[in-house]
Protein backbone atom coordinates (compact mmCIF):
# COMPACT_ATOMS: atom_id res chain seq x y z
CA UNK A 1 0.00 0.00 0.00
CA UNK A 2 1.25 3.79 -1.02
CA UNK A 3 1.94 6.60 1.27
CA UNK A 4 -0.82 8.36 -0.17
CA UNK A 5 -3.44 5.83 0.21
CA UNK A 6 -2.27 5.41 4.34
CA UNK A 7 -2.92 8.79 4.47
CA UNK A 8 -6.32 8.50 2.80
CA UNK A 9 -7.24 6.24 5.11
CA UNK A 10 -6.05 8.33 7.96
CA UNK A 11 -8.35 10.75 7.21
CA UNK A 12 -11.45 8.60 6.60
CA UNK A 13 -10.79 6.94 9.89
CA UNK A 14 -10.46 10.58 11.39
CA UNK A 15 -13.44 11.47 9.87
CA UNK A 16 -15.16 8.80 10.74
CA UNK A 17 -14.78 9.24 14.73
CA UNK A 18 -15.28 13.08 14.12
CA UNK A 19 -19.07 12.36 12.66
CA UNK A 20 -19.65 9.43 15.27
CA UNK A 21 -18.79 11.88 18.24
CA UNK A 22 -20.84 14.69 16.48
CA UNK A 23 -24.15 12.51 16.22
CA UNK A 24 -23.22 11.14 20.10
CA UNK A 25 -22.62 14.49 21.46
CA UNK A 26 -25.90 15.39 22.30
CA UNK A 27 -28.11 12.20 22.98
CA UNK A 28 -25.50 10.92 25.73
CA UNK A 29 -24.91 14.54 27.28
CA UNK A 30 -24.98 12.51 30.99
CA UNK A 31 -23.06 9.46 30.52
CA UNK A 32 -19.33 11.97 30.01
CA UNK A 33 -21.05 15.57 30.33
CA UNK A 34 -22.66 17.22 33.74
CA UNK A 35 -24.06 20.48 34.17
CA UNK A 36 -21.83 23.37 35.82
CA UNK A 37 -24.10 26.30 35.75
CA UNK A 38 -27.69 26.44 35.33
CA UNK A 39 -30.27 29.24 34.85
CA UNK A 40 -33.66 30.47 33.06
CA UNK A 41 -34.36 32.23 30.45
CA UNK A 42 -36.40 33.30 26.93
CA UNK A 43 -34.08 31.56 23.73
CA UNK A 44 -34.20 33.12 20.17
CA UNK A 45 -32.50 32.59 17.28
CA UNK A 46 -31.78 35.14 14.10
CA UNK A 47 -34.16 34.75 10.99
CA UNK A 48 -31.77 33.25 8.73
CA UNK A 49 -33.48 34.97 5.62
CA UNK A 50 -33.40 38.84 6.55
CA UNK A 51 -30.70 38.00 9.32
CA UNK A 52 -32.46 41.35 11.13
CA UNK A 53 -35.23 40.05 13.33
CA UNK A 54 -35.35 37.78 16.27
CA UNK A 55 -37.43 34.67 15.87
CA UNK A 56 -38.51 32.69 19.36
CA UNK A 57 -37.68 29.06 19.85
CA UNK A 58 -39.69 28.48 23.21
CA UNK A 59 -42.26 29.89 24.40
CA UNK A 60 -41.29 30.27 28.00
CA UNK A 61 -38.45 30.84 29.91
CA UNK A 62 -36.33 27.37 29.59
CA UNK A 63 -33.75 26.27 31.49
CA UNK A 64 -29.99 26.84 29.66
CA UNK A 65 -27.34 25.27 31.16
CA UNK A 66 -23.29 25.02 31.05
CA UNK A 67 -21.74 21.48 30.09
CA UNK A 68 -18.29 20.80 30.21
CA UNK A 69 -17.21 17.10 28.74
CA UNK A 70 -14.09 15.91 30.64
CA UNK A 71 -13.57 13.49 27.51
CA UNK A 72 -12.48 16.33 24.63
CA UNK A 73 -11.89 18.94 27.01
CA UNK A 74 -15.16 21.26 25.61
CA UNK A 75 -17.60 23.49 27.49
CA UNK A 76 -21.07 23.47 25.34
CA UNK A 77 -24.24 25.43 26.39
CA UNK A 78 -27.13 23.30 25.93
CA UNK A 79 -30.94 24.44 26.82
CA UNK A 80 -33.73 22.04 26.55
CA UNK A 81 -37.76 22.20 25.26
CA UNK A 82 -39.16 18.92 26.57
CA UNK A 83 -37.73 17.12 24.41
CA UNK A 84 -36.04 19.63 21.22
CA UNK A 85 -33.05 20.49 21.51
CA UNK A 86 -33.14 24.29 21.01
CA UNK A 87 -29.72 25.29 22.38
CA UNK A 88 -26.53 23.04 21.31
CA UNK A 89 -23.08 25.51 20.94
CA UNK A 90 -19.85 24.40 21.58
CA UNK A 91 -17.51 27.30 23.08
CA UNK A 92 -15.02 28.33 21.32
CA UNK A 93 -11.49 30.72 22.20
CA UNK A 94 -13.08 33.13 19.70
CA UNK A 95 -16.52 33.58 20.84
CA UNK A 96 -18.06 36.77 22.06
CA UNK A 97 -21.16 37.24 24.43
CA UNK A 98 -22.68 40.49 23.57
CA UNK A 99 -24.71 42.48 25.84
CA UNK A 100 -27.28 44.13 23.72
CA UNK A 101 -29.55 45.93 26.91
CA UNK A 102 -30.11 45.30 30.46
CA UNK A 103 -31.61 41.66 30.07
CA UNK A 104 -30.95 40.76 26.60
CA UNK A 105 -27.88 39.16 25.50
CA UNK A 106 -26.50 36.83 22.43
CA UNK A 107 -23.65 35.25 20.42
CA UNK A 108 -22.76 34.30 17.06
CA UNK A 109 -22.31 30.47 16.81
CA UNK A 110 -20.40 29.77 13.26
CA UNK A 111 -20.69 25.92 13.48
CA UNK A 112 -24.21 26.01 14.05
CA UNK A 113 -24.63 29.34 11.49
CA UNK A 114 -27.06 31.55 13.57
CA UNK A 115 -26.60 33.78 16.45
CA UNK A 116 -28.49 33.15 19.41
CA UNK A 117 -30.17 35.31 21.57
CA UNK A 118 -31.64 35.00 25.49
CA UNK A 119 -33.66 37.41 27.53
CA UNK A 120 -32.93 37.44 31.48
CA UNK A 121 -35.79 38.17 33.73
CA UNK A 122 -32.99 40.49 35.53
CA UNK A 123 -29.70 42.05 34.95
CA UNK A 124 -28.62 40.03 37.87
CA UNK A 125 -28.72 36.76 35.79
CA UNK A 126 -27.41 38.26 32.68
CA UNK A 127 -24.35 39.36 34.13
CA UNK A 128 -23.95 36.09 35.87
CA UNK A 129 -24.08 34.51 32.37
CA UNK A 130 -21.95 36.64 31.15
CA UNK A 131 -19.55 36.09 33.32
CA UNK A 132 -19.32 32.27 33.29
CA UNK A 133 -19.46 33.10 29.26
CA UNK A 134 -16.23 34.29 29.95
CA UNK A 135 -14.50 31.78 32.30
CA UNK A 136 -15.27 28.95 30.29
CA UNK A 137 -14.42 30.94 26.60
CA UNK A 138 -11.24 31.10 28.80
CA UNK A 139 -11.06 27.74 29.71
CA UNK A 140 -11.75 26.50 26.34
CA UNK A 141 -8.83 28.71 24.93
CA UNK A 142 -6.06 27.00 27.72
CA UNK A 143 -7.85 23.64 26.62
CA UNK A 144 -6.66 24.62 23.28
CA UNK A 145 -3.44 25.83 23.61
CA UNK A 146 -2.61 22.40 25.93
CA UNK A 147 -3.95 20.29 23.66
CA UNK A 148 -1.79 22.15 20.74
CA UNK A 149 1.31 21.28 23.05
CA UNK A 150 0.41 17.93 23.44
CA UNK A 151 0.38 17.34 19.59
CA UNK A 152 3.62 19.48 19.43
CA UNK A 153 5.50 16.87 21.61
CA UNK A 154 3.43 13.91 20.11
CA UNK A 155 4.63 14.82 16.52
CA UNK A 156 8.10 15.67 17.64
CA UNK A 157 9.46 12.14 18.80
CA UNK A 158 7.73 10.45 14.76
CA UNK A 159 9.63 12.98 13.13
CA UNK A 160 12.83 12.29 15.20
CA UNK A 161 12.26 8.72 14.23
CA UNK A 162 12.18 9.06 11.01
CA UNK A 163 16.37 9.51 10.90
CA UNK A 164 18.84 12.17 12.24
CA UNK A 165 20.33 12.05 8.61
CA UNK A 166 16.42 13.73 6.84
CA UNK A 167 15.80 17.36 8.95
CA UNK A 168 13.46 18.55 5.81
CA UNK A 169 10.75 17.88 3.56
CA UNK A 170 12.21 16.09 0.86
CA UNK A 171 12.25 17.68 -2.69
CA UNK A 172 13.40 17.07 -6.36
CA UNK A 173 16.54 18.81 -5.02
CA UNK A 174 17.23 16.87 -2.09
CA UNK A 175 16.48 13.57 -3.78
CA UNK A 176 18.66 14.37 -7.29
CA UNK A 177 20.43 16.87 -5.68
CA UNK A 178 21.36 20.52 -7.02
CA UNK A 179 23.75 20.98 -10.20
CA UNK A 180 26.56 22.35 -7.23
CA UNK A 181 25.41 19.36 -5.31
CA UNK A 182 26.26 16.97 -8.31
CA UNK A 183 28.92 18.51 -9.33
CA UNK A 184 30.75 19.10 -5.30
CA UNK A 185 30.87 16.17 -3.07
CA UNK A 186 28.93 16.35 0.50
CA UNK A 187 30.30 16.46 4.06
CA UNK A 188 28.00 15.34 6.58
CA UNK A 189 27.39 16.19 9.98
CA UNK A 190 28.18 12.97 11.79
CA UNK A 191 31.24 12.03 9.73
CA UNK A 192 34.85 12.43 8.82
CA UNK A 193 35.52 13.48 5.50
CA UNK A 194 35.74 11.37 3.17
CA UNK A 195 37.06 10.76 -0.24
CA UNK A 196 34.82 11.86 -3.24
CA UNK A 197 32.53 9.33 -4.31
CA UNK A 198 31.88 7.72 -7.73
CA UNK A 199 29.06 8.29 -10.18
CA UNK A 200 27.64 5.14 -9.38
CA UNK A 201 27.94 5.42 -5.56
CA UNK A 202 26.26 8.71 -5.69
CA UNK A 203 22.65 7.35 -6.73
CA UNK A 204 22.66 4.62 -4.31
CA UNK A 205 23.54 6.87 -1.24
CA UNK A 206 20.29 9.10 -2.41
CA UNK A 207 18.42 5.84 -2.81
CA UNK A 208 18.94 3.99 0.87
CA UNK A 209 18.37 7.27 1.98
CA UNK A 210 15.30 7.87 1.19
CA UNK A 211 14.33 4.38 1.58
CA UNK A 212 15.28 4.69 4.98
CA UNK A 213 13.10 7.90 5.64
CA UNK A 214 9.76 6.09 3.86
CA UNK A 215 10.29 3.21 6.13
CA UNK A 216 10.11 5.63 8.93
CA UNK A 217 7.23 7.17 7.45
CA UNK A 218 5.26 3.74 6.55
CA UNK A 219 5.89 2.75 10.71
CA UNK A 220 4.33 5.61 11.59
CA UNK A 221 1.59 5.61 9.50
CA UNK A 222 1.24 2.11 10.35
CA UNK A 223 1.62 3.03 14.20
CA UNK A 224 -1.26 6.39 13.70
CA UNK A 225 -3.66 3.86 11.75
CA UNK A 226 -3.39 1.27 14.57
CA UNK A 227 -4.48 4.17 17.05
CA UNK A 228 -7.28 5.32 14.62
CA UNK A 229 -8.56 1.54 14.80
CA UNK A 230 -8.34 1.03 18.08
CA UNK A 231 -10.30 4.32 18.73
CA UNK A 232 -13.15 3.50 16.28
CA UNK A 233 -13.16 0.01 17.52
CA UNK A 234 -13.72 1.84 21.03
CA UNK A 235 -16.35 4.42 19.61
CA UNK A 236 -18.54 1.35 18.01
CA UNK A 237 -18.31 -0.24 20.81
CA UNK A 238 -19.32 2.75 23.28
CA UNK A 239 -22.24 3.18 20.50
CA UNK A 240 -23.17 -0.23 21.26
CA UNK A 241 -23.46 0.08 25.54
CA UNK A 242 -25.39 3.69 24.87
CA UNK A 243 -27.58 1.97 22.52
CA UNK A 244 -27.71 -0.65 25.41
CA UNK A 245 -28.48 1.89 28.23
CA UNK A 246 -30.83 3.94 25.66
CA UNK A 247 -33.15 0.84 25.72
CA UNK A 248 -33.01 0.19 28.99
CA UNK A 249 -33.48 3.67 30.10
CA UNK A 250 -37.01 3.61 27.78
CA UNK A 251 -37.96 0.34 29.23
CA UNK A 252 -37.51 1.85 32.21
CA UNK A 253 -39.42 4.66 31.23
CA UNK A 254 -42.74 2.35 30.07
CA UNK A 255 -42.25 0.92 33.03
CA UNK A 256 -42.43 4.48 34.80
CA UNK A 257 -45.42 5.20 33.03
CA UNK A 258 -47.52 2.43 33.52
CA UNK A 259 -46.85 2.79 37.12
CA UNK A 260 -48.12 6.21 36.94
CA UNK A 261 -51.12 5.18 35.07
CA UNK A 262 -51.84 2.78 38.00
CA UNK A 263 -51.44 5.24 40.54
CA UNK A 264 -53.67 7.47 38.86
CA UNK A 265 -56.33 4.87 38.83
CA UNK A 266 -55.98 4.09 42.41
CA UNK A 267 -55.24 8.10 43.25
CA UNK A 268 -59.41 8.43 41.31
CA UNK A 269 -60.42 5.95 43.77
CA UNK A 270 -59.14 7.21 46.95
CA UNK A 271 -60.23 10.79 45.54
CA UNK A 272 -64.22 9.15 45.18
CA UNK A 273 -63.66 7.73 48.83
CA UNK A 274 -62.55 10.88 50.39
CA UNK A 275 -65.34 12.77 48.52
CA UNK A 276 -68.11 10.44 50.05
CA UNK A 277 -65.73 10.81 53.54
CA UNK A 278 -66.04 14.58 53.31
CA UNK A 279 -70.03 14.58 52.48
CA UNK A 280 -70.54 12.26 55.40
CA UNK A 281 -68.62 14.96 57.81
CA UNK A 282 -70.43 17.67 56.37
CA UNK A 283 -73.58 15.79 57.20
CA UNK A 284 -72.46 14.90 61.01
CA UNK A 285 -71.49 18.44 61.08
CA UNK A 286 -74.75 20.04 60.26
CA UNK A 287 -76.41 17.68 62.39
CA UNK A 288 -74.58 18.61 65.15
CA UNK A 289 -74.97 22.10 64.33
CA UNK A 290 -78.57 21.40 64.44
CA UNK A 291 -78.85 20.05 67.98
CA UNK A 292 -77.13 22.72 69.42
CA UNK A 293 -79.13 25.33 68.02
CA UNK A 294 -82.28 23.26 69.21
CA UNK A 295 -80.83 23.17 72.62
CA UNK A 296 -80.00 27.02 72.46
CA UNK A 297 -83.57 27.43 71.64
CA UNK A 298 -84.69 25.29 74.96
CA UNK A 299 -82.72 27.69 77.07
CA UNK A 300 -83.77 30.86 75.35
CA UNK A 301 -87.50 29.80 76.38
CA UNK A 302 -86.75 29.06 79.77
CA UNK A 303 -85.18 32.13 80.05
CA UNK A 304 -87.82 33.82 78.33
CA UNK A 305 -90.25 32.65 80.75
CA UNK A 306 -88.46 34.08 83.45
CA UNK A 307 -88.15 37.53 81.69
CA UNK A 308 -91.52 37.76 81.24
CA UNK A 309 -92.60 37.08 85.18
CA UNK A 310 -89.63 40.34 85.65
CA UNK A 311 -91.69 41.90 82.31
CA UNK A 312 -94.90 41.91 84.15
CA UNK A 313 -93.35 43.85 87.48
CA UNK A 314 -91.50 46.24 84.84
CA UNK A 315 -94.52 46.88 83.14
CA UNK A 316 -96.63 48.24 85.84
CA UNK A 317 -93.70 50.61 86.49
CA UNK A 318 -93.89 52.04 82.82
CA UNK A 319 -97.49 52.50 82.69
CA UNK A 320 -96.87 54.70 85.33
CA UNK A 321 -93.22 56.10 83.71
CA UNK A 322 -95.39 56.25 80.55
CA UNK A 323 -97.68 59.01 82.25
CA UNK A 324 -95.51 60.94 83.32
CA UNK A 325 -93.72 61.04 79.52
CA UNK A 326 -97.17 62.15 78.09
CA UNK A 327 -97.34 64.95 80.40
CA UNK A 328 -94.13 65.60 78.70
CA UNK A 329 -94.23 65.63 75.45
CA UNK A 330 -96.91 67.57 75.42
CA UNK A 331 -94.72 70.40 76.80
CA UNK A 332 -92.34 69.05 73.93
CA UNK A 333 -95.13 69.56 71.33
CA UNK A 334 -94.99 73.22 72.25
CA UNK A 335 -91.85 73.98 72.70
CA UNK A 336 -91.24 72.03 69.02
CA UNK A 337 -94.09 74.18 67.34
CA UNK A 338 -92.01 77.21 68.29
CA UNK A 339 -89.02 75.66 66.97
CA UNK A 340 -90.35 75.53 63.62
CA UNK A 341 -91.94 78.89 63.48
CA UNK A 342 -88.28 79.91 63.97
CA UNK A 343 -86.80 77.31 61.50
CA UNK A 344 -88.85 79.15 58.77
CA UNK A 345 -88.82 82.28 59.22
CA UNK A 346 -84.91 81.60 59.08
CA UNK A 347 -85.01 79.80 55.88
CA UNK A 348 -87.33 82.95 54.23
CA UNK A 349 -83.96 84.75 55.71
CA UNK A 350 -81.54 82.68 54.00
CA UNK A 351 -83.59 82.45 50.42
CA UNK A 352 -83.54 86.37 50.73
CA UNK A 353 -80.02 86.21 50.79
CA UNK A 354 -79.38 84.06 48.52
CA UNK A 355 -81.16 85.39 46.00
CA UNK A 356 -79.33 89.03 47.02
CA UNK A 357 -76.29 86.92 46.20
CA UNK A 358 -77.31 85.62 42.79
CA UNK A 359 -77.77 89.46 41.59
CA UNK A 360 -74.81 90.43 43.28
CA UNK A 361 -72.47 87.96 41.26
CA UNK A 362 -74.55 88.74 37.83
CA UNK A 363 -73.68 92.16 38.16
CA UNK A 364 -70.11 90.84 39.08
CA UNK A 365 -70.10 88.92 36.11
CA UNK A 366 -71.01 91.62 34.11
CA UNK A 367 -68.28 93.95 35.32
CA UNK A 368 -65.87 91.54 34.87
CA UNK A 369 -66.68 90.54 31.17
CA UNK A 370 -66.96 94.47 30.16
CA UNK A 371 -63.24 94.45 31.79
CA UNK A 372 -62.68 91.87 29.66
CA UNK A 373 -63.81 93.95 26.23
CA UNK A 374 -61.69 96.97 27.63
CA UNK A 375 -58.90 94.99 28.44
CA UNK A 376 -59.09 93.19 24.83
CA UNK A 377 -59.54 96.81 23.25
CA UNK A 378 -56.95 98.50 25.18
CA UNK A 379 -54.42 95.56 23.64
CA UNK A 380 -55.78 95.91 20.12
CA UNK A 381 -55.13 99.68 20.74
CA UNK A 382 -51.76 98.94 21.57
CA UNK A 383 -50.61 96.15 18.78
CA UNK A 384 -51.91 98.92 16.36
CA UNK A 385 -49.92 101.76 17.78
Amino acid sequence: MCISQWAQLADNLCATILRTNEIHDFYFIPFREQPIFSTRAHVFQIDPNTKKNWVPTSKHAVTVSYFYDSTRNVYRIISLDGSKAIINSTITPNMTFTKTSQKFGQWADSRANTVYGLGFSSEHHLSKFAEKFQEFKEAARLAKEKSQEKMELTSTPSQESAGGDIQSPLTPESINGTDDERATPEVTQNSEPRAEPTQNALPFTHSSTISKHWEAELATLKGNNAKLTAALLESTANVKQWKQQLAAYQEEAERLHKRVTELECVSSQANAVHTHKTELNQTIQELESTLKKKEEEIEGLKQEINNARELQAQRDSLTQKLQEVEIRNKDLEGQLSDLEQRLEKSQNEQEAFRNNLKTLLEILDGKIFELTELRDNLAKLIECS
